[in-house]
This record gives structure tokens, sequence and C-alpha cells, in this order.
């Protein structure tokens, strides 16, 4: 319900708003009933060449083509004879110079050409086709344009493996082709699933094309067999390109309505929003508490780079400069919400405003209105300050890329919500939307693990925020404790270290268009598998990461494809040939399935928490995956102001030669730093952490290096390398002396191999048993099975990593393992006493010998702590819940079920009587213990609660170990209350379920009073 009262007066203003804008000039008039019944373009009856420009009449209507570029033109029909432009020059930009162009008439049409390609313009009835320069065909009209009193469409032949993408950002889709399926492009307020909150009226198509409807009327694509795209107004305005790849695409479209802008460096770093001054849902607050929330991320060592102080509705602001002069002593900057618009900005930004997230209240006339509040709060940073415009959206339309992020809305943290993102970004790449995002774990909802798993993949967009007061409680990532905390931190600050890469992808979206978070298809066309639903559900992160988050609770991932090359997991070294499909891939909470290609070089950022820590010594770090040649050419400027637009800029290109697979010389070229911007680094100390699996038998920078022989010894060094066996399959790390900027230089290893070793083939693995469980401060038994490649295995020892405050008894080597088989390995474990059930990671190592090399192994898994069993007669209200799903807030103990929080609900009371122990929950409700077989039987009394009052209707089950144990009958709030009486003998696992029986979810509280366990 709070959502729908968050945005319910948003909704009803911009929806007018929006009727206002789309009943203005060029909208849909009165017709006649012949045009009430659809018309389409008749012959052509008149022909004029004016340059670029072509006038075409077909009786009363008349069309108009204007080249733009070599491959870029547009199309314009007035079903009426009189041309409108109700966008004017909102979105496409000033282009100059239009090509020269000619034109033929050949019988039955006229060519008109660029250099690059030829619209056919067929002469009866008027139709168009684009052919390129050598005669194949881009794309061709199945019928002429087409129009009625409501709408214009414009149908197209389909390729018969034709795929298509755009129109926005469509939540839940938009990475995999829409052939054959229906997309709106217009504004919804769905934020959900299905929504298409930021759409985009451009598509393109692997054919080599794309259309930009130039125009804020809503519209429909049906991507279905012809084509037929819709928008909702009575003419006709469409730009075209041609080009050699979807990118190439892509960089026409933004060339037209703007490229994508250059963040600042901490606008890349994560956000944190709230309303501070009298907050509803927090009670009485000052503005300037923010301080102390900011001070959580410093005192926990977390990265923040602003934060939003206002972000409520009806929530002002107070003592402005002194909060934001607070942020600046912490890193971070200050935002704004505009919720009351931006008349006051100037003073904001002057006080010290730098960020400004833009509201769906004032979109006002339509689309228009909010493209200008983008631009005017973008320009009104700008214009009161030396910083660069940063702003976020939702509702955006064409154009938007060029001034702000484009966000998903207001959603809940769940699972679901999760695997519906992961699509909706990557795809929002493909209509030059740069950087979309939504906040992490939602702003309703959400828990520990939702938030941490919804965060590590979000690292890997440009630009993300947490967003807080609006769930039961705030969501910044130090606050739901241990071991949620120490993972966030590590995912913030593995972010962190890495933007050298993800900035040096955001300068290039400035020249290309194209957005660093991408969908598998735009690196793989050629793939067929990358259009699909096999790669739905990952993405590109960059050209080098392959990123498939986790959206289940689960320590598994299935289904993760890998393309074509060699694909190194981050975190174990293992590499993977595609193309394969990795199922089992074992993933515990703190384990993001994260892939990086063979070739990749990426420039890091080591140990800060803000990109302000960076001081004139700090070093420059590159992690290597060598394979064949290969480059990356890293960008920088002072992350802060405007002056690279003036060539305050430099650039430093690392080329990498290396063997394309097995045994030889890798060497590192990294070139001189081009260019000149205020704090560049005259000097600095580079360090290279080289992914071989190979030691090498030298490294040389100019002469030799010296060989360190341990991580202590590597840390306290100015200079040398040591390859530390163990980590990943094999690291040369190597660190340099600080070496000017202005001179290249060259690392050389000498007699190592490509990523993946030697002989990658006899690369043994680690892996885990899945569902491993151990109890706390008991000793058991914790499998690891060491599987050998094409050669055998020999001298395998394996040891765990394990939580601190573990014991782990050292298992005996094995002397052989045949290559192709596996042999278990059996570690006793011992957990502390005070380890807390639930999840807990180990990391498995195997040293080993194969094919004459010495060798190690990892593997990351989860291994589940159970609490100790209960004894004697245990109230399931008193257990620990290893699990508790429930329909509405919290499952309570000894209470019926309550509102949001804990402990708010009633006595427990069925038919009249009150039970003092049980459980109160809401339909769907599931709720595990640990019994470890300790116990015979469970017994309750089952029913929906008094205080419904006689509605609501559910069923009740008790399973253990995965099988239905019990059920009862369909019970009602008329029903009488039904005993419980379960035999349990030898269940480990039990769960209490109430399910829904009607589908209607309301006064489902199922109750289990005086629900209780007989253990031995």
């Amino acid at each position: 319900m709070q959502s729908s009262t968050r945005i319910r007066g948003a909704v009803v203003a911009a929806l007018l708003g929006l009727l206002a804008a789309v009943s203005g000039p060029g909208s849909a008039q009165a017709a006649d009933p012949a045009e009430s019944a659809g018309t389409t373009v008749g012959d052509l009856t008149g022909f004029t060449a004016d340059g670029p420009v072509y006038r075409l009449d077909a009786g009363a209507a008349k069309a108009r083509v204007s080249f733009v570029s070599e491959e870029t033109f547009r199309i314009e029909l007035a079903p009426d004879g009189t041309f409108q432009d109700p966008a004017g020059d909102a979105i496409v930009l000033p282009q100059g110079t239009p090509p020269r162009t000619r034109w033929k008439e050949r019988g039955d049409r006229y060519d008109l050409s660029t250099g690059d390609v030829t619209l056919r313009v067929y002469k009866s009835p008027l139709r168009f086709a684009l052919y390129r320069a050598d005669g194949s065909q881009v794309w061709s009209e199945a019928k002429g344009l087409s129009w009625d009193a409501e709408k214009t469409t414009q149908t197209l032949a389909r390729g018969a493996d034709e795929q298509f993408y755009g129109a926005g950002m469509q939540n839940g889709r938009g990475n995999t082709s829409h052939r054959d399926k229906t997309v709106e492009v217009g504004v919804d307020y769905n934020w959900d699933d299905g929504g298409h909150p930021n759409s985009v009226p451009f598509y393109l198509s692997s054919a080599g094309y794309g259309v930009f409807r130039n125009t804020f009327a809503p519209g429909t694509y049906a991507f279905t067999d012809p084509v037929t795209t819709t928008e909702q107004e009575q003419r006709f305005d469409a730009y075209y390109f041609a080009g050699d790849s979807a990118k190439d695409v892509i960089g026409q479209y933004t060339k037209l309505t703007g490229k994508p802008f250059l963040p600042p460096v901490y606008g890349m770093e994560i956000g944190d929003a709230d309303c501070y001054l009298h907050n509803a849902n927090r009670g009485e607050r000052r503005t300037l508490d923010s301080l102390k929330v900011a001070d959580g991320y410093v005192e926990n060592d977390m990265p923040n780079g602003w934060m939003l102080v206002n972000d409520g509705y009806g929530c002002g602001y107070e003592d402005l400069a002194e909060t934001s002069k607070g942020l600046q002593d912490r890193d971070m900057q200050l935002g704004l919400w505009t919720q009351d618009g931006i008349e006051k900005i100037a003073d904001q930004v002057k006080a010290g405003q730098r960020v400004a997230k833009l509201d769906v209240a004032w979109i006002g006339e339509g689309y228009k209105f909010a493209l200008d509040g983008c631009k005017d709060a973008y320009k009104g940073i700008e214009d009161n300050s030396d910083a660069r415009g940063f702003t976020y959206a939702p509702e955006s339309w064409a154009g938007a890329q060029r001034c702000g992020v484009q966000w998903s809305g207001d959603q809940s943290g769940t699972w679901d919500y999760i695997r519906w993102q992961i699509p909706t970004y990557a795809g929002a790449t493909m209509s030059g939307l740069a950087y979309t995002t939504g906040d992490v774990d939602g702003i309703f909802g959400g828990s520990a693990k939702t938030y941490t798993r919804d965060l590590q993949w979000k690292m890997f967009l440009g630009t993300t925020m947490t967003m807080d007061g609006w769930a039961a409680s705030d969501k910044q990532p130090f606050r739901y404790g241990e071991p949620y905390t120490s993972i966030n931190r590590d995912y913030l600050k593995l972010k962190e270290s890495l933007l050298p890469y993800q900035y040096s992808y955001a300068h290039e979206a400035t020249k290309t268009g194209v957005g660093m978070v991408r969908p598998l298809v735009l690196e793989y066309p050629d793939d067929p598998k990358a259009a699909t639903d096999a790669a739905k559900y990952e993405f590109m992160s960059g050209e080098d990461f392959l990123v498939a988050p986790v959206y289940q609770d689960s320590t598994e991932r299935d289904g993760i494809y890998l393309p074509k090359g060699t694909w190194t997991d981050y975190w174990t070294g293992r590499t993977y040939r595609g193309p394969v499909t990795v199922d089992d891939y074992s993933a515990p909470l703190d384990t993001l399935p994260l892939f990086v290609k063979g070739g990749a070089s990426v420039p890091m950022w080591p140990g800060i928490r803000s990109y302000k820590d960076r001081t004139a010594g700090s070093p420059l770090a590159w992690d290597i995956y060598p394979q064949g040649d290969s480059s990356f050419t890293l960008y920088e400027d002072d992350g802060v102001t405007r002056q690279h637009r003036d060539g305050a800029y430099a650039t430093q290109t690392a080329d990498v030669h290396a063997p394309a697979r097995g045994a030889g010389d890798v060497t590192v070229s990294i070139g001189e730093s081009k260019g000149r911007f205020t704090g560049k680094q005259s000097t600095r100390p580079y360090e290279f952490s080289v992914h071989t699996g190979s030691a090498p038998g030298a490294v040389k920078l100019g002469s030799k290096l010296p060989r360190l022989d341990s991580a202590a010894a590597y840390a306290s060094a100015k200079q040398g390398w040591w390859y530390d066996r163990d980590d990943r399959g094999g690291v040369v790390k190597i660190k340099t002396a600080p070496l000017s900027t202005g001179k290249k230089f060259s690392v050389e290893l000498e007699n190592t191999s490509a990523v993946g070793g030697r002989d990658a083939a006899a690369t043994a693995t680690v892996s885990a048993p899945q569902g491993q469980e151990i109890g706390a401060g008991a000793t058991g038994t914790v499998a690891v099975d060491i599987t050998a490649g094409k050669a055998d295995v020999t001298d395998a020892a394996l040891s765990l990593d394990v939580p601190e405050g573990w014991q782990v008894t050292p298992a005996a080597a094995v002397d052989r393992i045949p290559a192709g088989t596996t042999r278990r390995v059996e570690v006793k474990v011992t957990p502390a006493k005070d380890a807390g059930a639930g999840e807990a990671r180990i990391t498995a190592l195997a040293r080993y010998r194969s094919a004459g090399e010495s060798r190690t192994a990892a593997q990351r898994f989860a291994a589940a702590v159970m609490p100790a069993p209960p004894t004697g007669e245990v109230w399931a209200s008193d257990l620990e819940w290893l699990t508790s799903a429930n329909g509405y807030g919290p499952a309570e103990r000894d209470r019926s079920n309550g509102e949001s929080g804990a402990a708010d609900g009633h006595p427990l009371t069925l038919a009249g009587k009150v039970y003092e122990k049980g459980i109160g929950t809401h339909a769907d409700s599931d709720i595990e213990v640990y019994l470890g077989g300790h116990c015979t039987k469970f017994t309750a009394d089952a029913g929906i609660d008094d205080e419904i009052n006689g509605y609501g209707e559910v069923a009740f089950s008790v399973e253990a170990d995965g099988k239905v144990l019990w059920t009862s009958p369909k019970v009602t709030g008329a029903s009488a209350t039904v005993p419980v009486d379960v035999a349990l003998d030898g269940a480990r696992h039990v769960r209490l379920k109430v399910t829904d029986t009607n589908g209607l979810k309301t006064g489902d509280h199922g109750d289990w009073g005086a629900a209780r366990f007989t253990c031995s």
C-alpha cells in the first residue's frame, strides 16, 4: 500500500499532463468516416528534388525525405498535406552540413542516394525500401504508410532470421530479441516486471539498421511478420540509420539525439537517499542528521559518493550549506530531490548541491516537460558551479541520455525483483541509454540476503543508489550486521577499485553512444544463443566482465552461458572454453558469478574507499588475463570538473602480447600517458596481476626484476615479482618503483603461458557436493571432490579456508588421481561453538602436480551451519528458524500475524481459546526448523485467528526432509480448530506451511496454537 500512496499524486498529475500533450499539435484530430477505417498512402503524384531534401506528393498527402548524413535520413508524412513538428528541436540536435546526394528515376521508382545507401521510392503505390551501396537490401515496406484518426503506422517486411532490440527501458526484457513480441513505448508508471518506465521510440535490427520516431506520442511496436510500428498521432516522422553493426547504429542514433554525458567520478560511486527533515516514517529528524549516516559509511570503511537528503514526499531541507560542507568533509557530495521543481536550483547548487533527482510529480505536459526538466536541472548545476551536471530521472524519453541517469522507479526488494532487473538495464543500452539503474533491494520490503545479492551485481552497473525510509528498516549496506556488512563492503570496494575501468567506458560512451552494461548479443552478434533466453539473465560489463547474478535464494547458479572464447572465474581462476553453459555453479552468498574474458587488461585503483583517497604516489594496477594480442586504453581526467571538454584529459594504452594458448612469453607494454589535466600524476608505481597459471622463468623491466619468495616479502618490497601459486590458479604479481607517466615501458614474463597455464587441459578442478550441513561446536565431515584433467594428478594435498574460530583436521594427501576421474576427500571440520546458524563459506584449495608442473585449483562453496538440535519438549516458537517466509510482514512468535514489524500482532486466539505459545502467520507462509533427527512428533492446534471474524481460507501442512507428512482439510475463519499430531521419527528438517486456497489471500491469518515438538 505504501508504494501506491507514494506515487498516486504524481501519477494523476503526470497523466493529466500527458493527455494534454497527446491532444496537442500533431496528435489525432477529428477525421472523416473513411479515415477512421484506416487509410494507406496512394500512388506518387509529384516529385521535387531540392539538394538533400526530396518532396513527394501522393494525392492530398505529402511526404518528405531529408538526408542527414551518408547513412542517416528522415522520412515525414503529412496525411492532410501540412507538415507538423511537435518535437521541434527538443530531441534532435543540430547535425551540421548534410551530405551530397543524387537521384535518378528508374521507371517504377526514384532512387535517392548517398555514397553509402540508396532509398528507393516506389511510385505505385508510394512505398520505401533501403539498399546499401553494394545493392543488398536493408529493409523494405510491406505496404505503404497508413493512418487513421488516432495513429500512423509503418509496415516493414521481416527477415527470416531478423532480430529486434530497443524501445528504451523495458522492464524484464530487452537484452534478448523482441522478435515475435509487441512492446509498448510510452508512459505507464508500471515500475515492475512488464512496465516500460523510460521508453525510447527507437529500435534497431540485426539486419543493420535502426529507426527513431521523432515524437513525444506513445507507440506500439509489433515485431511480428510483418513488423508494424505505430505512434498515436496523425503524422509520420522517422529517422533511419544504416550501419555495419548494432554499435554503429547506436552511435548514429546518439549522434542525432545526443551522446551520453560523462558522469563525475563520485556519480559512479554508490549514492544514498533519504528524507531527514520531519520524516513521517522515521520520526523527527533534521537535515544535519544525514551526516550521522555519512559517518556510518566512513566508520564501516564503505564507499559512498553522494547523499540525497530530502528524498521523501513533503520533505524539505535546512542548513544546506553546512550539510554540504559536512558531506564533502566525508568525501561525499550533496544531492537534492526536485519534488518541488527546480526554481531554486541556482541557490541550492551555490550551497553545494551536485546531484539532482527528478520526480514524476512535475513531468507536466508530457515527455517534453520531463526532458526539459532533465536538461534544466543538468544545466542548473553547470551554470552555478564548475561541476558536471548529474541527474537521476524516472519516466524519461529519447535524448535524456545526454543529461541523466535513467532510474527504474520504486520497487520492492525480492528475488523476483533481482531477476527481472538483469535484462532491463543491459537491454536499455540498445537504445543509447548508457546509465540505467534501480535502487539496491528496492525501497520497500527486502531482506539481508536480497540486499546483498542485489548490491553485488549492481556494482557492475555504471551508477546505482540505495534508498532508505520506506521499508521497515533503513537500507544502508551496513544495517544488517555480519556477514552481510563485510560482503557488502567487499563489493563496494571492488567497484571502487574498478573505477578506472568503468570510467574509461564512461568516456567511451561519450564518443560511441554505447554504454558499459551490454547484452551479450551486442558483443557476440553472430552467436545464435546470445539473442535468446539462454543469455537473458546475464550481461557484459564492458567487453571483459560477464556477470551472471544469483536471483534465487540459493547457493548455486544454473544456466550461465559463456560465448566463444576463454573465460576465467574471477574468484577461483578456473578457465572455461566457450561456447558452453555452466550449471551447478557454486555461489555462496559472498560470491557473484563473475567471469573475465581471455585477453582482458583491467586498470584498477587498489585499496581505496573513495576516489579522493588517490594521491600523487598512488599505484595504478593492471589485472591481466593474457591471451593473444590485446589492448585497453585507460582514460583519465580530474573526475569532477568540465575541463575535459576543453581537452584536459589523458589516455594511456596497455598492449599485451601473449600466446593464443599454452606456453610462451608474455609482454605487457604500457604506453606514455598522452595529455594533461589538473592533478595528473607525473610519476606513479605500477602493479600487475598476470593470470598465467604457470610460473615464469624470469620477469624483466629492462633488466631482471628480483624474484620474491612470499606474500610478506612482496608486500614490503618496493619493486619485484612473486608467483602466487595459491591465488586463483596461479598469478604472477609484479610491482615497480615509481615510473614516469610520460615514458613508455614494457614488462616481460619469460617462459610462462597464456591464461589457463602451459597445459590448460591438464588442469584439475575442485568441487563440493551441495547441501552439506555441519553443527555448531560439533565435529563433522566436509566432502570435496578433486577431478583430474587429461593428465594424472599426483601428490594432491587439500586444505580448507574456513571461518575464524573453526578447526580443521588436515586430510591425508592423495597419491594419484587418474586422468578424467574424480576422488572424494573428506575433511574433519569443527565449527566454533558460537557459530551462528546459516550459511558459511568454505574455500577448498588443492595443490597438486600434473603434466610435469605444480598447480593449484580452488573452489568456494557453502556449508550450512545448523543450531544444536532440540531436546525434550520444546515450543516451535522458541526454536531458531532457519527460514521464515510470510505473506504479510514477519511471521510472529507467540502472537497473531501483525503488520510490517516484529511482535506487533495480537494474542493468538482460536475458537475463543487464547494460546500463550504458538506461531502466527499470513498465507503463504513457510517456516523451517532444524531437528537433527532427534524428535518424534509435532503437535499443535491449527486454524484461522478469531480476529479475522469468520473469513479467510487456507490449508496447513507439515513437511519433513522434502516429504509431505500431513495436510489439513481446507480451513476457513468459521472452521473448528484442527488438531495436529504428526510423527517425525528421523526427521532432520521440518517445514510448517500455511497456503492460501482460494487465491484471495484476504484474512489468511493462519495460527499454529501450542505448536510443540517432542524430542529425545
